[in-house]
């Protein structure tokens, strides 16, 4: 097993030096068994006298009886104790942007809202996972440049605000160092946009009288007549009229309560109290509204029966209605110019301020901003700024 070479022959109480794999060894017997000490030393005429001298020190100690076999360190070289094996650093992997965002979701879940969830931080999920050249926060730089040149300015700055808020909230909870995607969404400059609420194009009186007309007569989609017509006369949000119960209709159909709204959430559509702006508000019908719920009305109806139900007595998913039914109704009338089903809202909105109302004793009044807030579940602000300054005809009066 070994390749030896003793100083002498050994003897009782004598301890050998051996060469193993070109290492020196010390080899004696002490209580009936034999034991090995590892010097560490390489087999050179130089380090077998530094081996000697271990070897004497342990012979003295078994002639004077000091020597202790459960202490055998002692006899060993600093050197041969103290090896140092070169220890590469080890630096915790950096979690990826991907891991980040799963855990910040996790965090902001109890306080948002399920359409929030389901439409914004799922839209950022499958980007993070699906589109992005890279997951790696050293590589935000170019994470960057590809939004830059791949989404457009407003989706591109969407994505880096929340990639920061992410980041910022990682920061805080220590799982990385720093923000790398600190100032980059203030970088981004974006042209003056429109959402749906100032996406404004409504139709006139008679395309929303065509248009109704044309969804009663469809051979597919009738059904949804009701409730186009019903968008029409209100000018509530579509998720409101999707979540509308019998029970908040009153029994003379003269009042609608709007007090929840029908969302789309991570496990599908779910209706939610509360609606975007406000908790609740009532709408006070007019005679043509009035008689479109009384007809659709069933005979024997339960407060909590949906008013307007899919085919399928679920709630209408808005989505599809407006890919299928609307889209392909208004593909088929001349001389309507395609526009969101949004803008059933926009087209109350405005016919509100610009159809006077007699009153009982024969004079005119106009809805005023302020009213028409009301009634829709908005702000004066946003009337002011966004339909009553293009709706009323300016003039310079004569003085």
């Amino acid at each position: 097993m070994y390749s030896s070479k003793s100083s002498d022959r050994a003897h009782k109480g004598s301890v050998a030096i051996l060469s193993s794999n070109g290492r020196l060894q010390l080899r004696f017997s002490y209580g009936g068994k034999r034991h090995y000490i590892t010097t560490g030393y390489p087999d050179t005429a130089e380090h077998r006298r530094l081996a000697e001298i271990k070897a004497k020190e342990i012979e003295k100690d078994i002639l004077y009886e000091r020597f202790d076999p459960n202490n055998l360190d002692k006899y060993k070289p600093k050197a041969a104790l103290s090896t140092v094996t070169p220890v590469t650093p080890i630096h915790k992997q950096q979690p990826s942007l991907a891991d980040l965002w799963g855990k910040y979701t996790d965090y902001k879940r109890p306080s948002l809202s399920p359409s929030t969830l389901a439409k914004d931080f799922v839209r950022v999920s499958r980007c993070i996972d699906l589109k992005l050249p890279s997951k790696s926060l050293s590589e935000a730089v170019a994470i960057r440049d590809w939004l830059i040149a791949n989404k457009t300015p407003n989706a591109t700055k969407r994505l880096l605000t929340q990639f920061h808020a992410c980041c910022d909230w990682a920061v805080k909870s220590h799982l990385i160092r720093e923000n790398p995607f600190i100032g980059m969404a203030a970088d981004i400059k974006t042209p003056k946009g429109s959402s749906e609420d100032t996406d404004i194009v409504p139709f006139t009186l008679e395309e929303r009288d065509r248009i109704i007309n044309a969804f009663k007569a469809d051979r597919y989609y009738s059904y949804y007549a009701s409730f186009i017509e019903f968008l029409f006369l209100t000018g509530c949000r579509p998720s409101e009229a999707v979540a509308l119960q019998w029970k908040y209709i009153s029994p003379d159909c003269r009042l609608i309560r709007f007090e929840q709204a029908v969302v789309i959430s991570e496990q599908g559509l779910v209706c939610k109290k509360g609606l975007k702006t406000q908790k609740k508000r009532s709408f006070p019908a007019n005679d043509k509204l009035a008689e479109l719920l009384k007809s659709i009305r069933p005979e024997t109806v339960q407060g909590e029966e949906k008013v307007f139900p899919s085919p399928e007595n679920h709630w209408i998913d808005i989505h599809n209605l407006t890919n299928r039914a609307w889209r392909t109704v208004l593909s088929k009338l001349d001389g309507i110019e395609y526009r969101k089903l949004y803008q059933t809202r926009h087209t109350f909105i405005t016919a509100a301020l610009e159809t006077a109302v007699q009153k009982p004793d024969g004079t005119v009044k106009m809805l005023d901003a302020k009213d028409v807030a009301r009634l829709v579940g908005t702000s004066p602000k946003m009337i002011y700024e966004h339909y009553a300054g293009q709706t009323r005809e300016l003039f310079v009066p004569e003085f």
